[in-house]
Formats: C-alpha cells, structure tokens, sequence
C-alpha cells in the first residue's frame, strides 16, 4: 500500500513541473491569460504586467504548495480577415 501511495504522489508532482496558460489579446490592447490546469485567471494591460501578474497568481495559488517548475505563456490569435 505504501508504494502504491509512493507513485500516486510523484505522479501528481510530476503533473505540476508545468503549468499552461492560454492567452487572448483584447480588442483594447490588454491580456486575459487563463490556466488550462489549474483555477487560475489575470488580466493586464501589457506583456510585461501580464507576465508578473500570472506569477503572482501562481504563487497566490500555490501558497501551500510547491510552486511548478515552470509558467507556459501560449499566445492564442483570433483574427478573422473578409475574403472577399
């Protein structure tokens, strides 16, 4: 029983070396960044302050806990252009 419980828990840190955000640039110019594994969401009005704000919402987060190793920033662009 003990090393099955061993895995379970290395698995689970093993999930949270890396953690991925999607983000959307607003029509105003500012960010909205969205964690797809975790209940973690900011805002900011450019790429720097966006970069420190999901830091800190990471940490604010993960008070408790380990931090992940490492913060993804995926970029998502929506741009519709007429064809015609």
């Amino acid at each position: 029983m003990r090393g099955l419980a061993r895995r379970t828990d290395q698995r689970e840190d093993e999930a949270l070396t890396e953690l991925v955000f999607e983000v959307m640039q607003e029509a105003d110019g500012g960010y909205c960044a969205e964690c797809l594994t975790a209940d973690i969401f900011t805002q900011a009005d450019s790429w720097e302050e966006l970069r420190t704000n999901v830091l800190e919402a990471v940490r604010g987060h993960f008070f408790d806990r380990a931090i992940p190793e490492r913060v993804r920033l995926h970029l998502v662009r929506n741009e519709v252009l007429a064809a015609q």
